[in-house]
């Protein structure tokens, strides 16, 4: 089956069924070891189980060395949610792949490979901006079978700061750099040094939850009936004179 290909504006999607279909008892599955990304989806009311995929990386991205950025981290994305569908026995799920990297001075930047690379990256990165990409994957499998592919992409302007020589030396002390794309995070020590985003800040730390939720609906899925718990709707009955 065929990929097909959407940006940030609306999903693209093949497969052999159209329409929404009942969502209940659909299995959510998230193709990425990422934390943030995990604790996003948790935090926006699903249950994902996590299955990490094998694929590699810079052999994927050197049989595309022209792409596009977008396209690039799309390709990405899609072979790790294809790798991760294509090895699950369930009836029913939703597959969500994602790959994030810094676009800046025409550059594409994933994880820095070192502490010295991370410390280069930000004495160029410090005082601009740059464009967070990432691609994202939905894959719905019926009967251990990938049935729907929908594919997208979004991309956040990112705003950094200027670390003090002191401030980033002690950030690159704790690791964070290296384990994030563009040796920054936006949910944890590093948003101390970003001045802004424009765009969706979801995207910053992981995925797009907009996009998300329209490459579900692209794939058959309601994203509300995937919500692991019923939300309570608040009280009407005020609380306070005033806000907290």
């Amino acid at each position: 089956m065929t990929a097909g290909r959407g940006g940030p504006a609306g999903p693209a999607c093949s497969g052999r069924r159209r329409g929404l279909v009942g969502s209940g008892g659909v299995r959510v599955v998230l193709a990425s070891a990422s934390p943030a990304r995990l604790g996003l989806l948790r935090a926006a009311g699903l249950d994902p189980r996590v299955e990490v995929s094998d694929v590699d990386e810079e052999a994927l991205l050197d049989a595309v060395p022209h792409a596009a950025p977008a396209e690039k981290v799309t390709t990405l994305a899609g072979a790790k949610a294809t790798a991760v569908a294509r090895r699950l026995d369930l009836d029913d799920a939703v597959v969500i792949g994602c790959d994030s990297m810094l676009h800046i001075d025409g550059e594409l930047l994933g994880k820095p490979a070192s502490v010295a690379e991370a410390r280069e990256r930000w004495g160029a990165m410090a005082g601009r901006s740059g464009e967070l990409v990432t691609g994202h994957a939905v894959l719905r499998v019926v009967d251990s079978g990938i049935d729907r592919v929908a594919e997208g992409h979004a991309v956040t302007v990112v705003r950094f700061g200027e670390p003090t020589p002191d401030e980033l030396e002690a950030y690159l002390a704790t690791g964070e750099p290296l384990a994030v794309a563009g040796a920054f995070t936006l949910d944890g020590l590093g948003g101390w040094f970003v001045e802004g985003v424009d765009g969706d800040p979801a995207n910053v730390v992981g995925l797009s939850l907009p996009l998300v939720r329209r490459l579900l609906a692209a794939v058959g899925v309601t994203v509300t009936d995937l919500w692991s718990a019923p939300r309570s709707a608040p009280s009407s009955a005020p609380t306070s004179s005033g806000p907290a």
